[in-house]
């Protein structure tokens, strides 16, 4: 278990992170989705030991993290921007892990090798972006550790490795208990794979939950009668967006599902559909409830363009 408490973390006059609180649990897949510089890639370093925090505290399994070799052995990170020792080959990084983690598996290095169709003795600084990707994910899983994190995870790799990248995680997550932290800006692929999500902005943790519960807490409403009517017709519901058109009206709401509809059809609508949203929906809109949208920006350029013709 992962447990974070008032994690706050500075470099400079800048607050990466701030008074951020979580629990993790054995067994879970944990993605992570922010906007850039929302502290998604400081917490993981905090987590890994990497980073000391200005304030609060982490640990696993109750153990505190900072400056202990036994807890770091169970882990694994692959971080955004990868690191390999000049001039090595697979071969030669697969010796390094295993001097100093005694829970490498060279077999499972070599069939993941073979399965990602890589030449572990090419040297690495020839290998494409994705490739390189591959290898860093390799080397991780081929310890077998208790808690794997994951940074921007699939950038690089093409649909048929994340696919494969996606099937060795959850195996991990199940055979083993694992846990798994991963962040990433494909929510697609969250949604695929994760247990639960947290959403970070400005180093806080502003939303958490199981997945399935976020999908249901949050969703899209369309509805029409036959008089005219406006969003004051909807009193008492927690409206995220609303959007109108003649006789049909676009609401997200946000609450519980089955209430919310049992409280419109009260309202006698010739038309009343409840839509799922995906959770790339979910992050907009919530991103946009926390002042964090573009349209009107794209809005101004729109309007600057047309009075330059």
């Amino acid at each position: 278990m992962i447990e974070a408490e008032n994690l706050t973390k500075r470099f400079g006059n800048l607050t990466a992170l701030r008074s951020l609180s979580c629990r993790i649990d054995r067994g879970c897949i944990y993605g992570m989705v922010g906007s850039n510089g929302a502290g998604k890639s400081t917490f993981l370093r905090l987590i890994t030991g990497i980073y000391r925090p200005e304030e609060g505290s982490v640990a696993v399994d109750g153990e505190p993290v900072y400056d202990n070799p036994a807890v770091k052995s169970r882990m694994t990170f692959v971080p955004d921007e990868l690191y390999f020792v000049n001039g090595a080959t697979m071969e030669r990084m697969a010796a390094c892990y295993a001097a100093y983690r005694p829970s490498f598996d060279r077999d499972r290095f070599r069939f993941l090798t073979e399965s990602f169709r890589l030449d572990a003795s090419r040297a690495i600084r020839t290998f494409s972006k994705g490739m390189k990707r591959q290898a860093a994910i390799i080397l991780a899983l081929s310890c077998r550790p208790d808690y794997l994190f994951f940074d921007e995870t699939f950038d690089g790799l093409d649909p048929v490795m994340r696919g494969l990248v996606k099937g060795l995680i959850c195996e991990d997550v199940a055979e083993k208990q694992a846990t798994a932290i991963i962040t990433s800006h494909s929510l697609r692929e969250l949604e695929d794979t994760c247990d639960q999500l947290a959403l970070l902005h400005e180093g806080g943790l502003v939303l958490e939950s199981d997945v399935t519960g976020l999908k249901t807490q949050i969703f899209k409403i369309q509805i029409a009668f036959r008089e005219p009517f406006g969003q004051d017709r909807f009193e008492g519901l927690n409206i995220q967006h609303y959007a109108q058109n003649g006789s049909v009206a676009n609401l997200i709401v946000r609450g519980d599902r089955d209430e919310t509809v049992s409280r419109l059809r009260q309202l006698d609508p010739m038309l009343l559909d409840v839509l799922p949203l995906t959770l790339e929906e979910v992050f907009t809109y919530e991103m946009k409830n926390l002042g964090y949208s573009f349209d009107d920006v794209l809005e101004k350029e729109a309007s600057r363009e047309e009075k330059a013709v």
